[in-house]
């Protein structure tokens, strides 16, 4: 079976080609960026134009709200409730529903699959989601922890099951990139994940701030000139590891300039390290214990310096690593007597995809 796996963004799409056989293998993939609504349909056409042959499309699609649990083939209540649901994401939901809209228009027939961002977290338990609001406001406005990046943090988990030969694990994953979230896992669910309501929530990322006390926008909107608008973009855009270190969104920069001595620089990963660490504990806590940590995404995967610091922090659970295999990214990096295993591994979202639409069609 061939699948197409698609990821419609605001103005780019990525796709890939992937056919099952006894093992999965890429036929084809790439990405057309400057998208806009205008020219969305003919960018997807030209895409599908590429293949001969497609059994079935599976679509990234960030929101599915409380509701969806699994990938879902799409239907057209599937649809319109993407589509009210692009109040909650209205950055995202609404372009993967194009995407999937397109696709019915060019290849009739051809059955499309919605593998949604936040099922991997609709399970988690109430104390988790929960938000400490007034219930009749929480409930008419759907305020509760959603998540996001599950796609990733489940492929992750289920590659740490494996390489532990344990489906029953308690595992922390740690998806740090320009975006970055860590989630905790116990039989392969999830039990409670970093961000929230939106992606906002969490540790600090490249521009975005994560937790901060809630009452500073409304102070901001009180005690300056800055619209409510402007100050959402701030917390969004402006923040995070590019506010602390006045020098760049990009760990590499910041990498580069703290081995020149640059304060702020060394301040930043130091700072972060420490954010990192501490949400890693709580879930420790959480899980009451911890078989694994995994590390993915953009620095996940290559800043060993930073998961060095972080481990720094974790000496008292018995965690032991490598400074060799760390530096060398290797995928398993902790020592033969570390209570705790460490793995680095690249993600593959568009690999899972492709196997949760295989398994709906």
């Amino acid at each position: 079976m061939k699948i197409l796996v698609l990821n419609s963004g605001s103005s780019s799409i990525k796709f890939k080609l992937l056919e099952k056989k006894k093992n999965w293998e890429v036929l084809n993939e790439g990405i057309i960026d400057r998208i806009t609504n205008k020219n969305r349909e003919t960018a997807l056409k030209k895409i599908i134009n590429q293949f001969d042959e497609i059994d079935a499309i599976g679509h990234r699609v960030v929101h599915g709200g409380a509701k969806y649990k699994d990938a879902v083939k799409v239907t057209a209540k599937i649809k319109r409730d993407i589509k009210k649901l692009s109040k909650l994401a209205p950055l995202h939901n609404p372009h993967n529903l194009a995407g999937i809209i397109a696709c019915e228009k060019f290849l009739k027939g051809i059955p499309n699959v919605a593998v949604f961002d936040t099922a991997f977290y609709a399970d988690i338990p109430q104390k988790a989601f929960e938000y400490a609001i007034p219930q009749k406001i929480a409930r008419k406005y759907q305020i509760r922890k959603y998540g996001f990046h599950g796609t990733s943090h489940k492929y992750i988990t289920e590659e740490i099951q494996k390489n532990l030969k344990n489906k029953n694990a308690k595992i922390i994953t740690c998806h740090l990139g320009n975006g970055s979230s860590i989630s905790a896992t116990k039989n392969g669910k999830c039990i409670d994940t970093s961000m929230g309501f939106t992606p906002l929530a969490g540790i600090p990322m490249g521009t975005r701030c994560g937790d901060i006390d809630p009452s500073i926008p409304m102070f901001l909107k009180e005690n300056t000139k800055l619209s409510a608008s402007k100050i959402n973009e701030i917390l969004n855009e402006e923040s995070g590891i590019l506010a602390i270190s006045g020098i760049s969104s990009d760990m590499r920069n910041i990498w580069a300039k703290a081995q020149k001595k640059n304060k702020a620089a060394i301040f930043t990963l130091e700072f972060l390290a420490y954010k990192i660490a501490m949400q890693i504990g709580a879930y420790i806590a959480a899980l009451n214990g911890v078989d694994a940590i995994g590390f993915t995404a953009g620095i996940g995967e290559n800043a060993w310096y930073l998961r060095k610091a972080i481990f720094d922090y974790l000496e008292f659970t018995g965690l032991k690593f490598s400074n060799i295999k760390n530096k060398k990214n290797e995928l398993s990096i902790h020592e033969k007597n570390s209570k705790i295993k460490i793995f680095v591994m690249k993600t593959n979202e568009e690999l899972q995809i492709a196997k949760e639409t295989f398994k709906i069609i």
